[in-house]
Order: C-alpha cells, then sequence, then structure tokens
C-alpha cells in the first residue's frame, strides 16, 4: 500500500513538473553572442545621431494642424487619430491617391532607426524611401512624418512635395 501511494505521488509530481515546464512562457531575455555587432562606416559626416525619442506619445489629435491644407484638386480627408497618431487622405478626382501621416516615435523608438544613415534630406530633415510606395521623414527626432501613394498617378516627387507643406518647422517644435 505505501509503495503504491510512493509510486501515484512520485508520478503526480513529475506530472506537474511536465506542466509547470511546458507552461512556462519563453525566456525575454536576448539570446547571448560572442559576436561583436557589425560597425558601419556608412553614416554621413554632416548629420547628427538620431536620439531615441522620450516621453509620453501625443494624443492625435494635436497633430492635425500640421497637415497641409488641401489645395487645387486635392482634398485632405482626415480618417484617423489615435494616441501618437494621425492619419488623413489626400483626394483627387473622388479616389484616394495619397495617405498623409504623422506618428509620434515615443510610441515605437526603434522605428527611428532607419533615419540613422538616410539617403538624403527633404526640407532639411532625415528622409528615407520605403518600397516604391512611401517616403517617411523625421522631424525633431520624434515625429515621423510619412506620405504613401494610393495611385500611380501620385509619384515620389508628389510625395516629397506634399512632405514639404507640413507645418515641419512648428511641429519640430511639438514636446
Amino acid at each position: 500500500m505505501i509503495f503504491r501511494a510512493g509510486k501515484i505521488l512520485a508520478t503526480l509530481l513529475v506530472s506537474v513538473l511536465l506542466f509547470v515546464t511546458a507552461c512556462a512562457g519563453p525566456s525575454t531575455a536576448p539570446p547571448t553572442s560572442t559576436q561583436a555587432p557589425p560597425i558601419s562606416s556608412q553614416q554621413p559626416t554632416d548629420t547628427q545621431p538620431i536620439k531615441a525619442p522620450i516621453g509620453e506619445p501625443l494624443a492625435g489629435g494635436k497633430f492635425n494642424k500640421f497637415f497641409p491644407n488641401p489645395s487645387g484638386d486635392y482634398k485632405r480627408v482626415f480618417a484617423q487619430e489615435k494616441t501618437g497618431f494621425a492619419e488623413a487622405k489626400l483626394k483627387a478626382g473622388g479616389k484616394d491617391v495619397a495617405v498623409l501621416s504623422i506618428n509620434d516615435l515615443a510610441n515605437n523608438p526603434s522605428a527611428a532607426k532607419k533615419f540613422q544613415t538616410p539617403t538624403r534630406k527633404i526640407a532639411g530633415y532625415p528622409a528615407v524611401d520605403v518600397g516604391k510606395t512611401q517616403t517617411a521623414i523625421l522631424v525633431g527626432d520624434r515625429f515621423q512624418v510619412k506620405v504613401q501613394s494610393r495611385d500611380d498617378s501620385f509619384t515620389p516627387s508628389d510625395r516629397d512635395a506634399w512632405l514639404q507643406k507640413f507645418n515641419l518647422s512648428r511641429l519640430s517644435q511639438l514636446k
């Protein structure tokens, strides 16, 4: 009887141990590496290092006043606002041709890394092309201002021009 109770207890303990270890989540510790991180020599000499955005993300409604006003055949329609983000659609001839957005990178500081080695500048701000349909700039080391083409008629030069229409100097002063 005692032998049988010991056997049951041992089986129960092994089962509990397996259950507990199987239910444990993956380790959040970064993997250890014996290799040194790669060193890039491609940093332009005329740019300052990008600082990680600090602080709490701002309310999306605070960004609306920095968007460009509609002009010519274009109409601007605000589409989305949430903490740290605002978006407007740019319409021409009744169809969406582009999406304009401002994103507070306090939500996602690692997103600023793509501006470390910009390929060019727009209005004095580091600029990068993301794929074939998006152009983004980093304003004040914190705000990503982006224009995305939604129609083939909206060209990369159109994206550059609309980025310059944002009130970038006032946006850069926002805290």
